[in-house]
């Protein structure tokens, strides 16, 4: 029997490094006078090699590209006090998921092994078979790193188990689903001024699976709303506002039907906006008239704050705006301190699975805001930066953006738009492939 969420060796950039070793040292000798080389492959640093290949840990790999970068520099003529110290490495959790799940996290690991990004992976599967549920291996880790990519996760429909991300957001409080849409350059579209963040209360409402058989021709299905998840997730849009500097709140909800349910969601929100009034505008809108406000005047949205099936309808219809799903990255704001970086709008892509057709752009997009909040902005901003230009240029697209490359092609194009100096000297690049 197989277990759950059976674990995979842990990935670490600098263990994914070792692996290509030689093609490491082959790029940083290579950038050194011929004459030099020979001295340097009888050194004391090829013995290290040897050493560090041989085994798994990554601090074997880390310090080899340490005495390198170092040797490196001196042959620049870099001062010591002008070398940028090591940037202590972090660990994050990755669940690469089904569907495309495989492909796009392949395509972060690549780009966080191109730029050297200071990030290890404890890496999981979530198994359907398991009916998905979280093993307690998976949890820990999450628990323990905070920091949590994932990919797309399969639920059966009209039968089966429950969803994997509903198992996942009551288990570590991911209260908030945060979808920032925005238009990219290079990407056509019908409007030109979409910018906006979708808030989606991830915990409750039509989410929480309460559903029963009052005989055989009706079938009941039971709304949630409390007063304190309301008010979080209320709170948490206006806190967003402010930090992001959103000039306006709007509140989602159909209270003129559902008066008591989407009442209490919508006199939350107002009471909270009372209390940031001098500093963001709020207002309110019927789900139904907001779709329709949102496909013909998307310019008037800001920050959108909405139940859990509003908002799942509204950050979709905004995504299709911006070009579809596939551009637009999310994440889950849990508690302690937890976050899980993902697509926006969930898209599990079985039509395409395994094919190399998958556009990773969301992923990579969730990847930077990942680096962002762990501090890594030198890697965040090398990782938008290429991407952004990749779009821009228009000479490598997927077939959702009317071109025939694939998933590899789009993530290499991506590496060779990489700005690396300000994380690696300008002559060192090393790419590996991961698609082999």
């Amino acid at each position: 029997s197989q277990n759950p969420n059976r674990q995979t060796n842990p990935i670490s950039s600098t263990a994914m490094l070792s692996r290509g070793c030689s093609s490491l040292l082959r790029a940083r000798l290579g950038c050194l006078p011929r004459s030099s080389r020979g001295a340097w492959a009888g050194s004391s640093l090829l013995r290290a090699f040897s050493s560090s290949s041989s085994s798994s840990s990554s601090s074997s790999a880390s310090s080899l590209a340490e005495m390198v970068d170092s040797q490196h520099n001196r042959r620049r003529g870099v001062p010591h006090h002008q070398v940028k110290p090591v940037v202590k490495r972090q660990k994050a959790t990755l669940i690469r998921g089904d569907g495309i799940g495989p492909e796009v996290t392949h395509a972060v690991i690549s780009a966080f092994v191109a730029m050297k990004a200071p990030v290890d992976w404890e890496s999981f599967d979530l198994q359907s078979a398991n009916e998905g549920k979280l093993s307690p291996q998976l949890i820990r880790s999450v628990r323990k790193n905070k920091f949590v990519l994932k990919g797309p996760l399969f639920t059966p429909m009209g039968h089966g188990h429950a969803s994997p991300d509903v198992n996942l957001a009551r288990e570590f409080g991911l209260f908030a689903h945060v979808v920032p849409v925005r238009l990219l350059e290079g990407v056509k579209t019908r409007h030109d001024d979409v910018d906006l963040v979708v808030i989606r209360e991830n915990t409750e409402g039509e989410y929480t699976g309460l559903e029963h058989i009052v005989n055989d021709e009706v079938v009941q299905s039971v709304k949630i709303i409390t007063e304190k998840a309301s008010l979080r997730i209320a709170k948490f849009a206006f806190d967003y506002a402010v930090r992001n500097n959103r000039r306006k709140v709007t509140a989602v909800h159909k209270a003129n039907i559902m008066k008591m349910a989407d009442g209490l969601f919508l006199n939350s929100c107002r009471q909270v906006a009372a209390k940031y009034k001098d500093v963001v505008e709020f207002d309110e809108v019927i789900i139904d008239n907001c779709c329709m406000q949102l496909v013909t005047k998307p310019e008037q949205f800001d920050v959108m704050v909405t139940g859990n099936l509003y908002g799942n309808i509204v950050s979709e219809s905004a995504a299709g705006l911006a070009g579809g799903v596939a551009l637009v990255p999310g994440f889950n704001e849990g508690t302690d301190g937890i976050r899980v970086y993902e697509q926006g709008p969930r898209h599990i892509g079985m039509d395409i699975a395994g094919r190399r057709l998958a556009n990773p752009t969301s992923f990579l997009l969730a990847s930077a805001m990942m680096l962002r909040d762990m501090q890594l902005g030198p890697w965040a901003d090398t990782l938008e930066n290429a991407v952004y230009k990749t779009i821009r240029e228009q000479k490598v697209r997927t077939i959702d953006l009317d071109g025939n490359a694939s998933t590899y092609e789009f993530t290499q194009a991506v590496v060779d738009n990489m700005e690396l100096p300000v994380v690696a000297p300008d002559d060192m690049k090393v790419v590996l492939d991961f698609f082999n």
